[in-house]
């Protein structure tokens, strides 16, 4: 199976939110393929991550580090420019981008928990952040096969909310999905042959998660290369037919 549906030829990978968790463990299981020319490593702090440091020194250019801050346009333009000095096109671009408790966001239990500086903690993050992503690549993704992948999250599916709480994150995350969905829209009229996906990688064993892991069954806690590895395996599977849908990574779908 070629890395994503229709590619006959290597890729170029940008993966935003490279410096920790399934996005450090989706570089790490990327760039040993041989169907992979290079991978753009872009987070915060991505040329003094150690872990990134690690990858380079072991596979040297064909790893790109990158500071960019997606919450920043100026600083996604300037990715960009980065990007387009050394490639035309990119062929997948997966945003692991997410927060739960972290900058300000929280897991509100109930409405009295809410507050307006934690809602827009979430949204910047979980929802603004990766559509601006897309939206200052999409000169990078409007010719030949490419495919957006951006982490969702099971909880941000409406029909499935039997539990409720979580009032920011699963409110970001159902208006990521939207958002996504309408991209999937126009890069179908676009490009033909692009792809984008709203994908729930699982409960995984990260930062994002770590305060609610004794309430996660036995078995469902996936440590964060098998999560690379199912999304890898999703993408892989998904195309242009399948673009502006949400799947879980047992690569069942889920409901909006």
């Amino acid at each position: 199976m070629s890395l994503i549906p229709e590619l006959n030829n290597e890729a170029d990978v940008l993966i935003c939110g490279a410096s920790r968790g399934i996005g450090l463990a989706l570089c790490a299981a990327l760039l040993p393929r041989g169907d992979v020319a290079r991978v753009w490593a872009v987070a915060r702090k991505a040329s003094t991550s150690p872990e990134l440091a690690a990858l380079a020194g072991q596979y040297g250019e064909r790893l790109k580090r990158v500071d960019c801050d997606a919450r920043d346009e100026q600083s996604l333009e300037a990715l960009v420019s980065k990007a387009r000095e050394e490639c035309d096109h990119l062929h997948l671009v997966i945003s692991t981008l997410g927060i739960l408790h972290q900058d300000g966001a929280k897991a509100e239990k109930g409405l009295a928990h809410l507050t307006l500086a934690s809602m827009q903690a979430s949204f910047t993050t979980n929802t603004f952040a990766p559509i601006l992503l897309l939206k200052h690549l999409l000169p990078l993704l409007r010719k030949r096969p490419s495919t957006f992948a951006a982490l969702s999250a099971r909880v941000g599916s409406i029909g499935d909310n039997r539990l409720g709480g979580w009032y920011s994150y699963r409110s970001s995350k159902a208006a990521l999905n939207q958002l996504l969905h309408t991209a999937s829209i126009e890069l179908k009229r676009l490009n033909p042959a692009a792809t984008v996906l709203a994908i729930h990688p699982g409960t995984t064993d990260t930062d994002l998660s770590q305060p609610f892991q004794a309430n996660v069954p036995e078995g469902q806690l996936f440590e964060p290369a098998f999560s690379a590895d199912r999304i890898i395996e999703l993408v892989g599977a998904h195309g242009p037919a399948d673009s502006g849908t949400f799947w879980a990574w047992d690569d069942k779908p889920i409901v909006w």
